[in-house]
């Protein structure tokens, strides 16, 4: 009897559905292994670059189960850097993002969802200048897996369009949008 059981109960264990849980990250802002950046028009001649220097966040992935997928991140708007501070103080001004009276963007998604071309389709609710609009991120999984400090990572990379009129903010010279470029790399926790 005892030499069937074993045999039994690991055919049984293989038998039974085996579940991943999503697993919950940090977003890595202290190792500067992860930034906001945007892109905005200047003049429609080139371009002006930028990043928000203080941010925080967290995320939820599971590969096999991408909708169980969640991400909230916080951003400090005063913390905007275009590597000018004449153009940052103007930027930041009430002409503008008014960082002195909205000084927290927030993102908190609704729904994730694989792409056919391996991406991810990330939705959600951006707080912007005190106006809350639904927005999509193109993302794209970069890998996972253990670092040298003992943890466990994964990463990813996004990209949205943001209409600076859904946020109530005026055009800035001939742009009425600006880009977002993300990287996220967290550390499970």
């Amino acid at each position: 009897m005892k030499k069937l059981l074993l045999p039994a109960t690991l055919v049984a264990a293989m038998l039974i559905p085996t579940f991943a849980n999503a697993a919950d990250y940090i977003i890595d802002t202290k190792g500067a292994h992860a930034s906001i950046n945007f892109k905005v028009s200047h003049l429609g001649y080139s371009f002006i670059q930028g990043r928000f220097n203080t941010f925080d966040g967290k995320f939820s992935f599971d590969p096999k189960n991408i909708s169980a997928s969640k991400v909230t991140v916080n951003v400090d708007t005063s913390s905007l850097d275009s590597n000018h501070a004449e153009r940052d103080k103007h930027i930041k001004s009430g002409d503008f993002i008014n960082a002195s009276k909205f000084s927290t963007a927030k993102f908190v998604s609704t729904t994730a969802s694989p792409k056919a071309d391996g991406g991810l389709t990330i939705s959600g609710d951006l707080t912007l200048h005190g106006v809350t609009k639904a927005i999509t991120i193109d993302a794209h999984f970069i890998g996972e897996g253990k670092d040298p400090w003992g943890g466990y990572r994964a990463g990813f990379q996004g990209t949205t369009r943001l209409q600076l009129a859904d946020f109530a903010i005026p055009v800035m010279g001939s742009s009425s949008y600006v880009d977002m470029e993300l990287h996220v790399e967290g550390v499970r926790l």
